[in-house]
């Protein structure tokens, strides 16, 4: 150890320099990305709206935006889960090219109606831009995984408004169980700079309006963790469908243009045959409709649905708003069963699938604050938690690490979630092998 003549207090300064100057330029480039990507989401929600034919053209834009992966994106197709294996295991820079494609297929994804999100879009462009700075400036392997966790924590809280659980999110999604504090001060500058940055240009963050928080008491808590329990399974559902989706695509349809082009006519189709389009694009409309009225389950499983299909069959976008969609209608229609009031529900619902399907407790709880008040702050953390509990070891990003089991089981640290089904194979060979035979 180098000693200086210095307090440890003294030598933190060039440190906190550094790190304040690296997680501003990212925010700015991060926040000034997904500024520019919501205001292009907007415009392109009002021309479908306005002409909803144009969901017949949905197969062919899914077969352009494929064909353009399958072109030119074939090294960053794996998007969030390419951006995790960088930060565990740095091996070359994001590839600039990850920022325009899923820009533009997430974009022309949401012209022509199909059901996908934008959270992974803010996010890929974030640590895409953030690692470019890292190569610019030749930074070494550990400060370059800190920039692309800043990155990553910059557009999430840009593109929901959300900065504390944008930075908590950079800092939780990467292991199961397990937060990387090195990056703490970075993550939360950039977090909070660049949705500063984003209402400096002028973006306009839906407000969810929770009309009556009960108190906390023995009924209300008990009827919170049913629902977490119903979360919790909805969001591992959730994960296991569209990744069961993507496989059996891929093993059916080799030519990848050809499975957006087949998933959008199955979405086309429909819209047509239900005679209705609430199921694709974000569904901002639905989910404030959840906490203003009462719904039937019908919501959540159509919009679970036509957003598997979407994302299975490779449309652009991210994951997490339709989430927000299906966990805010499950728990609206819930709210009757468990005697708890409907809005409640519909708040514990968007935060707490996400819990389950991203394994991020700490930042959905977080982002409940921010979102609703801090009165929901016992019954969002308690939602949270069972949610993440029950969703088991499954979530969206295949890439995540398992940090530390959720409960007592021998699953070995940094193993990916897409590796724990061969792993689970080989121990269940394993002790069938090691019986004693009668």
């Amino acid at each position: 150890m180098k000693n200086t003549p210095y307090p440890e207090q003294v030598e933190l300064l060039p440190y906190m320099g550094k790190w304040l100057i690296l997680a501003i330029v990212a925010a700015v480039l991060a926040g000034s990305a997904s500024a520019f990507f919501l205001s292009a989401l907007d415009r392109v929600t009002e021309v479908r709206i306005a002409a909803p034919r144009i969901i017949w053209l949905l197969p062919l834009a899914g077969f352009a935006v494929g064909w353009v992966y399958d072109r030119f994106g074939k090294s960053v197709e794996a998007g969030n889960n390419l951006i995790i294996d960088e930060i565990h295991d740095p091996r070359q820079t994001i590839p600039l090219r990850m920022a325009p494609l899923v820009l533009g297929g997430t974009i022309i994804s949401h012209l022509f109606g199909a059901s996908v999100g934008r959270e992974g879009t803010a996010v890929q462009m974030g640590a895409t831009l953030s690692d470019q700075v890292s190569y610019i400036l030749r930074l070494d392997r550990e400060s370059r995984r800190v920039l692309v966790m800043a990155g990553m924590s910059a557009g999430f809280a840009a593109v929901f408004g959300t900065p504390v659980a944008g930075a908590i999110f950079g800092l939780e999604v990467l292991a199961i169980g397990r937060m990387r504090y090195d990056a703490i001060l970075p993550c939360i500058v950039a977090a909070i700079v660049a949705d500063r940055v984003g209402l400096w240009w002028g973006i306009q963050h839906t407000h969810y309006i929770l009309s009556t928080i009960p108190a906390v008491d023995a009924a209300g808590l008990a009827g919170v963790i049913a629902a977490g329990i119903a979360f919790g399974l909805a969001g591992m559902l959730f994960a296991k469908l569209t990744h069961r989706m993507g496989d059996l695509a891929k093993r059916h349809v080799s030519y990848g243009p050809l499975r957006p082009l087949l998933g959008g006519s199955v979405v086309a189709l429909a819209v047509y045959l239900l005679g209705t389009q609430r199921y694709i694009g974000l569904g901002i409309p639905v989910i404030v409709q959840s906490f203003q009225q009462q719904l039937g389950f019908g919501d959540a499983i159509g919009k679970l649905v036509f957003t598997v299909v979407s994302l299975g069959t490779g449309f652009k976008g991210g994951e997490v708003t339709p989430l927000f969609y299906i966990g805010a209608t499950l728990g609206n229609a819930l709210a009757p069963l468990l005697h708890l009031p409907f809005p409640l529900l519909a708040g514990l619902g968007f935060v707490a699938v996400f819990a389950g399907a991203a394994n991020v407790p700490l930042a959905s709880t977080v982002m409940a604050i921010e979102l609703f008040g801090g009165n929901i702050a016992p019954y969002a953390a308690l939602a949270c938690v069972v949610s993440y509990l029950f969703s088991g070891h499954t979530g969206i990003y295949r890439a995540q690490r398992i940090g530390r089991a959720k409960h007592h089981r021998d699953l070995p640290d940094g193993l990916r979630l897409s590796e724990l089904p061969a792993y689970r194979a080989r121990s269940r060979t394993h002790r069938a092998s090691v019986l004693p035979k009668e």
